[in-house]
């Protein structure tokens, strides 16, 4: 599957910029329940760029992601839910994002410390 994965980051794809990499919750009480982001990425090449896979590093997170491939100038989504179950503690969870403009995957970070 990997090798597929950077196989078609090779031969396919726009350019990927994201609004950014990391997304700080804050502190945050076990009450307020499961938190919510939004990471954009806007295609920025002149091929079609897709979102391959979206990769959590826990249980406590879940991802949605846009997967229809995105012309020159579209935006995509990646919607993470982390779950603030557990605690309390400072938390930073990861996201590995695989797309096909390239052969390393993008690391988005869900930061923030429960009470």
């Amino acid at each position: 599957m990997k090798i597929l994965l950077i196989l078609l980051s090779v031969l396919i794809g726009g350019r990927a910029e994201f609004d950014r990499t990391v997304h700080d919750f804050g502190t945050i009480s076990q009450a307020d329940g499961p938190q919510h982001c939004v990471f954009t990425v806007t295609n920025t090449g002149d091929e079609p760029l897709t979102i391959l896979s979206a990769i959590t590093s826990c249980g406590c997170t879940n991802v949605k992601w846009t997967r229809s491939s995105l012309e020159k100038g579209q935006k995509g989504t990646i919607e993470v839910t982390y779950s603030n179950e557990d605690g309390p503690f400072p938390f930073d969870k990861t996201v590995t994002v695989y797309l096909t403009d390239r052969k390393k995957p993008v690391i988005l970070h869900l930061r923030g410390v429960v009470k």
